[in-house]
């Protein structure tokens, strides 16, 4: 089956960010890791160990809010929910983890590191 538009732009866009990340000095584990509760664009681990969750957004303009107001309350505690059910399945959660963005807007590229508290 033919991918979308849409979907071919999500790729690229994940695998801009995930070069980037790379390039920042984060090992990138996992990239589209699915499960019952949701997806995980990026799974990294940082050089100080921490587990970084990455919510990769790309939106061609900041009309109607841009990539960051696209991160509802809704989509963050599937992201935490998801994260968690990682940690579980990988053995992990001794580890510390942190859950990043990265937006791409017309074309320019944003991290924000620690950009969402699920539950807080």
């Amino acid at each position: 089956m033919a991918r979308t538009t849409r979907q071919v732009d999500g790729s690229d866009g994940e695998a801009r960010a995930a070069d980037h990340l790379e390039r920042a000095g984060l090992r990138v584990l996992s990239r589209n890791w699915r499960c019952r509760t949701g997806e995980l664009d990026i799974v990294a681990r940082d050089a100080d160990g921490t587990l970084v969750f990455v919510e990769v957004r790309r939106r061609a303009s900041s009309a109607f809010g841009g990539a960051a107001a696209s991160i509802t309350p809704a989509k963050q505690l599937r992201l935490a929910r998801a994260a968690e059910f990682y940690r579980q399945v990988m053995r992990c959660t001794h580890l510390p983890c942190r859950f990043d963005v990265v937006l791409i807007e017309a074309g320019r590229l944003e991290w924000i590191r620690d950009a969402i508290r699920p539950g807080g």
